[in-house]
């Protein structure tokens, strides 16, 4: 699949282009391209188009469809901003109740591509509880300074390794299944176990906060679920272009 493209326009505003890998009368699936926000987070209009910007555009029904219409309309679940991939939109207030059910059940299947910085040598599970840092939006697995904890579960498998500078630098490209969803969840279980997520400004450390440009390089690769019709479906989104660049940096290292 290709990247869904971004347009510039006058005045610095982004135009969304949005992917629409499958749509029926009670779902849609999009793939979500990097830097664009799910929703916006208050009421107040910038310049910067939003995916639910473009999915009313094109799905005008969704405007009266979730808990709060006029901020997420038929949003059920989201996706960091720099993260990209599958999203799910619900297009009636039935299908929205259904699939917010799925995802509180844990019944729908999720899986990530992430780049993280150094060997990871097995595949593993990390069951850390997270909460929210008080006095800011990051989030941690530090019971002694946090608020609003919740449980929190992650699995991982070892995919592929890379080097950089002669072997000086070592990757590990992660296939990861958080088996629940708090906000910022994989970024930070991966940084809670020293492996934070290439381009994560936000828990990868001062190194990490002194780039620019860079991607976050973590994907929502696939969703699995059954509609409301009953039909058991994959959804499936391949890397875009500008994850797969920042792949093509780096050696990939040969397995025994």
């Amino acid at each position: 699949m290709k990247e869904a493209p971004l347009a510039k326009k006058a005045g610095g505003a982004i135009i969304l282009k949005m992917e629409v890998i499958f749509s029926n009368k009670d779902v849609i699936a999009i793939n979500k391209p990097a830097a664009v926000l799910v929703h916006r987070t208050s009421a107040k209009r910038t310049g910067e188009e939003t995916v639910a910007d473009e999915i009313v555009k094109q799905f005008p029904e969704v405007r009266s469809v979730g808990d709060d219409p006029a901020m997420r309309p038929g949003i059920v679940h989201r996706l960091d901003k720099d993260t990209s991939g599958v999203l799910l939109v619900a297009r009636n207030q039935e299908a929205f109740e259904y699939l917010k059910k799925l995802f509180q059940r844990r019944e729908i299947k999720k899986e990530y591509l992430a780049l993280v910085y150094g060997g990871v040598k097995t595949d593993g599970i990390i069951r850390k509880p997270i909460g929210l840092r008080p006095g800011t939006t990051k989030h941690s697995v530090n019971a002694k300074q946090m608020k609003m904890v919740k449980e929190a579960v992650t699995r991982y498998e070892v995919e592929e390794q890379f080097e950089k500078n002669e072997g000086k630098d070592i990757y590990t490209l992660l296939r990861v299944f958080p088996e629940t969803g708090r906000t910022h969840q994989i970024r930070v279980h991966l940084a809670s176990i020293s492996h934070p997520v290439v381009g994560d400004a936000l828990y990868g450390g001062k190194k990490e906060r002194r780039k620019k440009g860079e991607r976050l390089m973590l994907h929502a690769r696939v969703l699995e679920l059954t509609l409301p019709s009953g039909e058991k479906m994959h959804f499936e989104a391949e890397p875009p272009e500008s994850f797969k660049e920042g792949l093509k940096r780096l050696h990939r290292i040969d397995k025994d």
